[in-house]
Order: structure tokens, then C-alpha cells, then sequence
């Protein structure tokens, strides 16, 4: 496995409380993204070192899905 990421987790307890910045959306975890996803403001907020950054400047847009 040299050079792949681990997969992010989070704790459950964690995950049903933390909401989008944004939009106040409950976040999905992409955890083979490293990521914690808010599909109502198509950010990915990254988590790093188990820790979700949920700062908007540190968010990268996501593609719109085929279903919207």
C-alpha cells in the first residue's frame, strides 16, 4: 500500500452532529476521498490527520451529480 491514503474515519457520534457551514446540512463521509461532503453546497470539506476542517476557504467544489 505504499503510497495510498488511509481511508478517513470519523466517529459516528461525531458524524450525526456536524453540519455544513454553509448551509447547516447534515455532511456525508467520503472516506475514500478524506472528505466530509455537503451535497446542498457541493463542497468537500477535507479531513486531516482524523480531524474534519470545515473552514469554507479549505473546501474544494465538487461536480454536481447526474441526478440534479
Amino acid at each position: 500500500m505504499t503510497g495510498d491514503k488511509p481511508a478517513a474515519t470519523i466517529d459516528p457520534w461525531l458524524l450525526e452532529r456536524l453540519v455544513c457551514p454553509v448551509t447547516r446540512t447534515p455532511l456525508v463521509l467520503d472516506a475514500a476521498a478524506g472528505a466530509l461532503v455537503s451535497a446542498a453546497a457541493r463542497l468537500a470539506y477535507p479531513i486531516r490527520d482524523g480531524v474534519p476542517v470545515l473552514l469554507v476557504e479549505e473546501a474544494r467544489p465538487i461536480a454536481p451529480t447526474t441526478t440534479d
